[in-house]
């Protein structure tokens, strides 16, 4: 399996006060033709399935459009002062949230595969880290929000952060593969021994990530390695 598309929930309830939502959905189909894009649901979610990179043009887009409405509303000379606003992927769904921006600098958001997050964390931890800057992640499913923030007033700090994780990204995901072993029908004493085999197993395969949950294990690394480590395991 190769980390070519990822499926992501997105919420666009935050524009219906401003837009219908199905002209907007179908804007957004125009805008990213290579995304396959699932019903509309009433709470106004969507589920959305394609590459990487289309998913972040499509994440520019709702900023932009979020941008936009956002002046809009500063031209209608609204009496109150609104705090300014910030579309985010949080945890693979697009909301609206307040934006940290003022003496903080502006906050910087990048979504990446989950997979690929715990890999760069655990064999790249370098590219998480910037001095001056805070670099969180909120993960769910498949998707992981990586946020940075700090730096003060200046922006370019965090964009380099941003630049330097993304980069290391799409390099992982061009290498990487990934396994999966299902423990569906093996017992609770077999699961264990599955673990206890994969840390026997790490030291001759050491560039290899192996992620247990309940139902199955996940085996992350190149093809030559996972091939390697997944063969010992079902031997």
């Amino acid at each position: 399996q190769a980390f070519l598309c990822v499926t992501s929930t997105l919420s666009v309830a935050v524009f219906r006060d401003h837009l219908a939502l199905e002209e907007l959905v179908e804007e957004m189909k125009k805008q990213s033709p290579g995304l396959d894009f699932g019903p509309l649901q009433p709470d106004g979610r969507i589920a959305v399935q394609g590459s990487f990179p289309a998913l972040r043009a499509l994440r520019e887009f709702l900023l932009l459009k979020a941008k936009s409405l956002s002046g809009e509303d500063k031209k209608e000379g609204k009496s109150h002062q609104r705090p300014r606003r910030k579309l985010q992927q949080h945890g693979g769904a697009a909301e609206v949230k307040n934006s940290t921006g003022d003496a903080e600098g502006e906050k910087q958001m990048l979504v990446l595969d989950t997979d690929i997050y715990h890999y760069m964390s655990c064999f790249h931890p370098k590219a998480l880290q910037a001095k001056h800057l805070e670099i969180s992640a909120v993960t769910e499913g498949d998707i992981t929000t990586v946020c940075i923030e700090g730096a003060g007033s200046r922006a370019a700090p965090g964009l380099r952060a941003r630049k330097t994780i993304q980069d290391c990204s799409v390099e992982l995901q061009s290498i990487l593969r990934k396994e999966r072993i299902s423990f569906r029908e093996h017992s609770r004493a077999e699961r264990q021994r599955f673990q206890q085999l994969c840390e026997r197993l790490k030291p001759r395969f050491p560039a290899v990530l192996p992620i247990p949950y309940d139902t199955h294990l996940d085996v992350v690394g190149t093809s030559a390695d996972v091939f390697g480590f997944t063969e010992e395991v079902k031997r």
